[in-house]
């Protein structure tokens, strides 16, 4: 077992635990869009990013990813992470207005949409890759996959054609949290 802090309370973990993991099972609320505990995390939305003091110096990392050491002190709610997380968020939903989870999850940052905000969006993924790594790593199979790259990023069937993998589980609906992937879904079955 590893001992370390998370806001002044000693904690323990195993080895092979994260901080956001350490963290759910302590009961201490660290917000997150990409983590599921079915799949392995990716660290791809940035925000469950806590700062760590491993005595050297103070730094921002993401908690999925970040694993225990004996004796770091964890903060996950200083004015510099509140900062860095109302940030993200603020991107997140520029990027997504018409997700309805991120709207509401900006609710709790205080965060409102930007100028800078997409209009006319109607596919509101935010490319957290919960429904690929769900259809990977829970199903077994690849019938979803990112595909292109850099701003064109996104996700699709493989070799942008209709799925003749998918078998219709949902598992792809159920850990989306936003709503965009009933369109993928319905353009992965034509």
């Amino acid at each position: 077992m590893v001992t370390f802090t998370i806001n002044g309370k000693e904690v323990q973990g195993q080895k092979d635990w994260t901080i956001l993991d350490v963290a759910r099972w302590e009961g201490i609320p660290i917000p997150t869009l990409c983590h599921h505990p079915a799949v392995e995390p990716y660290g791809a939305c940035r925000l469950c990013v806590v700062e760590v003091d491993e005595g050297r110096r103070t730094r921002i990392v993401i908690s999925c990813m970040y694993p225990v050491k004996e004796g770091i002190k964890v903060r996950t709610d200083t004015p510099r992470v509140q900062n860095v997380r109302r940030w993200i968020m603020q991107l997140l939903l520029d990027e997504s207005p018409a997700s309805s989870y991120l709207k509401e999850l900006a609710k709790s940052f205080d965060v409102k949409p930007s100028r800078f905000q997409k209009a006319g969006v109607s596919f509101a993924c935010h490319l957290c890759g919960l429904c690929v790594r769900a259809c990977q790593e829970v199903v077994g199979i690849q019938a979803l996959t990112f595909s292109n790259r850099g701003l064109k990023k996104e996700i699709a069937s493989p070799l942008q054609m209709g799925s003749k993998d998918c078998i219709s589980c949902g598992n792809c609906l159920y850990v989306c949290p936003s709503l965009g992937m009933e369109q993928l879904y319905a353009r992965m079955r034509a």
